[in-house]
């Protein structure tokens, strides 16, 4: 895993303002057939960014989710509840602009990946797989306890949010096939 100085990264990223209390009109839990309770009335979506790292080798953005929250102090991807108007890509971008401060200009979408259904009803998580040009500056907000940058070869030696342990390996593969996008020199 990595560690880096603030000063390593470009001042524009150190104070990026995020709206603290977001509430959409998907808040709220799903039920599936067998009773399991799923966070998002109109499915979630999560972003899996990408940077290369220092030996240019990639890295993924991990939230550290908080104690309070569901699966609190596990490893997972920032992302949510997708809102009625939203497409999984849009709600994967804000979320993540939410609980870690990132600008949606700064990000590439890639591809997407469902990677969990609810039976018997239309719920899904998505997976937006992204790409920043270099390892960007974070703000977590309290959602998080810690957001970092984390070695490929390094995320199943955490421990994971049940739901990104399921599909991690899947993920990774999916992420393996799409050349890793560089900064341009």
């Amino acid at each position: 895993m990595w560690a880096f100085e603030r000063g390593a990264f470009r001042a524009a990223y150190a104070a990026v303002p995020y709206p603290e209390r977001v509430r959409g009109d998907g808040d709220g839990w799903v039920l599936s057939d067998n009773g399991a309770a799923y966070w998002g009335k109109h499915g979630a979506a999560g972003l899996m960014l990408r940077a290369p790292g220092p030996d240019g080798s990639p890295a993924v953005l991990l939230q550290h989710r908080a104690p309070w929250s569901h699966q609190g102090g596990t490893w997972g991807l920032p992302g949510g509840a997708r809102d009625s108007h939203e497409t999984a890509e849009q709600a994967a971008v804000r979320e993540a602009h939410e609980e870690a401060g990132l600008l949606a200009d700064l990000l590439t979408v890639r591809t997407t990946v469902v990677t969990a259904t609810a039976t018997g009803s239309h719920w899904t998580y998505t997976t937006v797989i992204a790409d920043a040009a270099e390892l960007l500056h974070t703000v977590p907000n309290r959602e998080s306890s810690e957001l970092r940058w984390v070695a490929v070869d390094d995320v199943a030696g955490l421990p994971l949010h049940p739901g990104f342990a399921a599909s991690w390996e899947r993920l990774r593969e999916v992420a393996a096939t799409i050349p890793l996008l560089q900064a341009e020199l």
